[in-house]
């Protein structure tokens, strides 16, 4: 369901492979929600956003370090951007710590972040650093 199409590709070798990455786990998501021979998805949930928060925090590493080589002028919208992801999925944990809802609630209100998230700020945000 969720993989990197031509259209995501910005031109930089390294984040187009992280962003295919991403793409990758937000594929996990959507099959943990479809999973119907696991009736119990709590540990899953908990796996699949520490994956995901670990990666992404190594990724915008990754990304900023490249735009200060390049002294790319909307660095500071990306780095606020990005804390302010890693601070949503650390929403989503203690929500989900918390036992709030159902778990299918759950993984879908992941899902729906990831897919704005790699819509938005993917295509129209990072898409600029390679132009």
């Amino acid at each position: 369901m969720y993989e990197m199409k031509p259209e995501y590709y910005i031109g930089i070798e390294m984040i187009d492979e992280e962003h295919k990455q991403i793409f990758a786990y937000a594929d996990e998501v959507y099959e943990l929600l479809h999973d119907e021979f696991t009736p119990d998805k709590y540990d899953n949930i908990a796996y699949v956003l520490q994956k995901l928060k670990d990666y992404t925090k190594k990724h915008f590493a990754d990304e900023e370090e490249y735009m200060r080589s390049i002294n790319y002028k909307r660095l500071f919208t990306q780095i606020t951007q990005h804390r302010a992801f890693i601070e949503k999925l650390e929403e989503f944990e203690m929500e989900h710590l918390a036992d709030d809802g159902s778990q299918d609630e759950q993984i879908m209100k992941i899902l729906d972040f990831l897919t704005d998230w790699l819509i938005n700020h993917i295509f129209h945000v990072d898409g600029l650093i390679g132009k």
